[in-house]
């Protein structure tokens, strides 16, 4: 009994994973066919992100950091796999109808989360999801008619005690008949291997090939050409090229590489939005709407900036941070043409797929804050922004470096709430002063003798004054720091250390150019940045 219970219920459940596969195939299948629509895997994705509680989303990027997204993939494919083994053992064990209610509601999850998107806009966004159901219907229906299994309800289950009964079966039996209880009637369909085995093989195939198709159609929407065929005109006045005398930190390179740049966002799949097609929208409290295409912007007077863009859920000591030379059209002199309303307070950036950022006017205050198209001198990349975002220094990311941007509404904090602000965090956010030890890392285990400790620190848009290190319970000691390049980027810094053996905590403080010295207070992210001090443990080898 308890053999070909075993059987049956992993025969069940691969059954369930190849009909489920198929879902999936012919739901993919379906997306590639237009822009407009999603996945459900992605859609379902996409409304975990926007519902998942707040402390959770943070242990996630501490986990995974940028793998997040991945992470959650993954996930959400081994759910899936489990489910779908689930109904197979439900519908081939006890009731076939039960598998089309199974089905049913992976189509109905997927349809309401494609309906539910913050982009969506039509009601046959849920084609996917219900084409991908209907296909999943008709895969158990041809695993349920071709394997032929008498197992299909519990009366057919054979007890134990019963003796010398017939075996009955359409086809060589998969194990000995004396190996196998039979019903008291003395009868058992054993169900046929060489169907079973090709049906799946069969199912597999379709879904491989519809899911293969989806994708290959859905690169067509992809936005990498477009991009390569940008051209960057150069800045009404490029900046002169930077000192080495700021970069003294091997570890960390002062201008981050676009490759390494960190990419915190709420887009499970990096939206495609071609030049073409691409327009901007100021609106809202303003004197006259404004609506540019990419051209219009590119023929604009285009400045470059040195930036360090910080994301809110950095922790201290983390690597949620970078720097990168912008290029762009700066945001007061598009709001200036549009004229602002003097009782507007927020200004909203908007992202193709909905996602909103919102930060307050007052950082119309002459700082390089643009509408950015290039980043370390090419155009923006796919997964940062193309064709065009916000980059406002001393902000949060979250607050204010709306990636894909399509709109700037002009409005107030009264009247709207900004994607992160209904989930805990704060509307206003300014960067918090940090430092952090980068050429050596936690129990890192050291020789003995002469060594440089060396980091990074910034207080944007302040610029760093002094950055002291401790080691053990020793007093402060001011590092010497690299030259400033601005005031709006990170500053690196060393620190000529003697390692004797033993164990060691190495402490890192900044203190900014209005004399506000880092605070040790520890705080977590939310709602509005971490702050505390970096130290780390080091152990020193003996001589």
């Amino acid at each position: 009994m308890n053999k070909l219970f075993s059987m049956y219920f992993w025969r069940s459940a691969i059954a369930g994973i190849a009909v489920g596969a198929v879902g999936i195939g012919v739901a993919e299948l379906l997306a590639g066919l237009s822009r407009d629509l999603t996945s459900p895997i992605f859609a379902v994705g996409d409304r975990v992100v926007d519902n998942v509680p707040v402390w959770l989303k943070d242990l996630a990027i501490e986990w995974f950091g940028t793998n997040d997204k991945i992470a959650l993939l993954c996930g959400i494919g081994s759910i899936l796999v489990i489910y779908s083994a689930l109904v197979g053992v439900l519908a081939f064990r006890w009731k076939f109808p039960v598998g089309i209610l199974g089905v049913s509601l992976f189509s109905i999850v997927g349809s309401a989360a494609a309906l539910t998107a913050r982009s969506s806009t039509q009601w046959w966004v849920v084609t996917p999801s219900l084409a991908g159901g209907l296909a999943a219907v008709a895969a158990l229906w041809a695993v349920y008619r071709r394997t032929n299994s008498l197992l299909f309800s519990p009366s057919a289950l054979p007890t134990k005690g019963t003796e010398n009964a017939e075996l009955t079966t359409t086809h060589e039996p998969d194990v000995e008949a004396q190996d196998i209880p039979v019903n008291k009637k003395g009868q058992i369909q054993v169900v046929d291997r060489r169907k079973f085995l090709y049906t799946v093989a069969g199912l597999t195939a379709v879904s491989a090939v519809a899911g293969g198709a989806g994708r290959w159609l859905n690169a067509r929407f992809s936005a990498a050409k477009s991009r390569a065929e940008v051209l960057l005109p150069a800045p009404r006045k490029p900046l002169p090229a930077t000192p080495s005398e700021i970069e003294v930190v091997k570890e960390t390179p002062f201008f981050t590489p676009n490759s390494d740049f960190y990419r915190i966002d709420t887009a499970l799949s990096v939206p495609q939005v071609p030049i073409d097609t691409w327009t901007l929208h100021v609106h809202g409290m303003v004197e006259k709407e404004i609506e540019i295409t990419f051209d219009d912007l590119l023929n604009r007077d285009l400045v470059e900036s040195d930036i360090t863009l910080t994301c809110v859920s950095n922790v201290v000591g983390g690597e949620l941070v970078g720097t990168a030379r912008w290029l762009g059209a700066r945001l007061d002199t598009l709001l200036q043409e549009a004229g602002v309303s003097s009782e507007a307070d927020q200004i909203v950036g908007r992202s193709i797929d909905g996602y909103t950022c919102g930060f307050p006017t007052e950082i119309l205050d002459g700082r390089d804050a643009l509408v950015a198209v290039g980043m370390n001198g090419e155009p923006l990349p796919l997964d940062h922004g193309f064709p065009a975002r916000l980059i406002v220094p001393g902000l949060y990311g979250y607050i204010s470096a709306t990636k894909w941007l399509t709109e700037i509404e002009l409005t107030t904090f009264a009247a709207f709430d900004q994607y992160w602000v209904p989930r805990g965090y704060a509307d206003r956010a300014p960067i918090k002063m940090q430092s952090r030890i980068d050429s050596l890392q936690g129990l890192q285990r050291i020789a003995p003798g002469n060594i440089t400790i060396g980091g990074v620190a910034w207080a944007q848009t302040i610029g760093i004054e002094a950055v002291e290190v401790k080691i053990d319970d020793s007093d402060w000691a001011e590092t010497d720091l690299a030259q400033e390049l601005n005031s709006t980027t990170w500053r690196q810094w060393t620190f000529p250390w003697k390692a004797l053996p033993g164990r060691h905590t190495i402490t890192v403080r900044a203190k900014d150019r209005n004399g506000t010295i880092q605070t040790d207070e520890r705080s977590e992210p939310l709602p509005n940045g971490a702050t505390g001090l970096h130290k780390i443990v080091v152990l020193v080898d003996a001589s």
